[in-house]
């Protein structure tokens, strides 16, 4: 030791010890701090942003729809009007739903109804994916555009049509469209393409991201994205078009769960993708009867409708289900399923269990391909 170096005592030493101690628990405490002064300010910002949202409704709860930005309520109004002959009798020209007459005053009061209930709730954003639906809903928030964000798709002259494979003829679908609905913009186009889009070839996938990416350059929509049924290749698509993709649709039922490896919500997170869950009813196999308020299962479908809606909305990266109403009783009943305990209790899960079995001994030959989507 140098001496002209300091005696140190031993006392000394354990106050500088502490002192060392001390600093260095107090710099780890300050970085606590700060990061919670930061989550306080993003969830500060969050509320602020949640607030200005279209249709904002304090008794609903909003979501991120991803790198968009924008906050859409937990549950959406999807465009399909499936069994809405039960509420508007002699509707359907055929067997089809999509065959509904869309000049019918019935069918007009009863979306313009639904719509109204939706926003009065809370709800904001409505997804129209054919032409019958883009028409009808663009009437029945004709006064109202500045509430709801409006979703679009005009599947028939889109991906599953091959005559609709090339960006020329997507964006003249869209100008097509917006004419017919008299809609000046849209908030998110989202093509339909096939269930199996894997089937398109690289060349068709390219013309159609070419035209989501002209349409968003040219003010024709504020974001883009696509729906699928196909889970490996929409997990591809995230990946390999990551700016254009902002927000994907597709089906997630009240029996998904996620896939423990190789899933599409690690890309959909990864990418800070928005994601739309369509079917969540299993196509109403979940359900028994009509749908009706008069039906005697009215009160059982409810119940079911609310524990499918909680167990889907356990998963955060599904931004909302989005499943097709026919009455106002149905919108209520979502808007409370959201404001319900989120998680299901065992005798919950359970009941949903056995409700999902049922549904999928009952699902029509036509909806089989849902199955596979058990695990996302």
């Amino acid at each position: 030791m140098d001496r002209n170096e300091p005696q140190t005592s031993e006392s000394d030493a354990v106050t500088r010890r502490d002192f060392l101690r001390d600093s260095a628990a107090g710099a780890a405490g300050l970085a606590v701090g700060l990061g919670a002064v930061a989550a306080h300010d993003a969830h500060a910002a969050d509320d602020a942003a949640i607030r200005k949202t279209r249709g904002y409704n304090p008794e609903m709860e909003y979501r991120r729809l991803g790198k968009t930005g924008i906050w859409v309520s937990a549950v959406c109004l999807g465009g399909h009007w499936k069994r809405i002959d039960e509420a508007v009798p002699g509707v359907y020209k055929n067997k089809s739903w999509l065959s509904a007459d869309l000049e019918n005053d019935a069918f007009q009061k009863n979306r313009h109804d639904v719509v109204a209930r939706c926003l009065e709730r809370g709800i904001n954003y409505i997804d129209a994916c054919t032409r019958e639906e883009v028409v009808a809903y663009s009437r029945a928030v004709k006064d109202k555009r500045d509430q709801v964000f409006f979703g679009f798709s005009w599947y028939q002259e889109e991906m599953r049509n091959p005559k609709f494979r090339t960006s020329k003829a997507l964006l003249a679908t869209l100008d097509k469209g917006m004419q017919a609905a008299k809609l000046e913009y849209v908030d998110l186009w989202r093509i339909v393409m096939d269930e199996t889009s894997s089937r398109h070839t690289q060349a068709e996938i390219d013309e159609m991201m070419d035209a989501l990416t002209k349409a968003k350059q040219q003010g024709k929509t504020r974001f883009t994205g696509l729906s699928s049924h196909d889970r490996p290749h929409i997990k591809w698509m995230i990946e390999t078009y990551p700016e254009v993709v902002q927000v994907v649709v597709m089906p997630y039922t009240a029996r998904s769960k996620e896939l423990p490896k190789d899933s599409v919500f690690e890309a959909i997170r990864k990418h800070d993708v928005g994601c739309l869950g369509i079917k969540p009813f299993a196509s109403n196999s979940l359900f028994a009867g009509i749908g009706e308020p008069g039906d005697a299962h009215a009160e059982e479908n409810d119940r079911k409708a609310r524990l499918a809606i909680r167990y889907i909305l356990c998963n955060p990266a599904v931004t909302a289900p989005i499943p097709g109403l026919i009455n106002t009783r149905q919108v209520d009943n979502m808007a409370q399923a959201v404001k319900e305990r989120r998680k299901l209790d065992k005798a919950e899960a359970k009941e949903l269990e056995d409700a999902m079995d049922r549904a999928w001994a009952d699902l029509p030959r036509d909806y089989q391909w849902l199955k596979d989507w058990e695990y996302v």
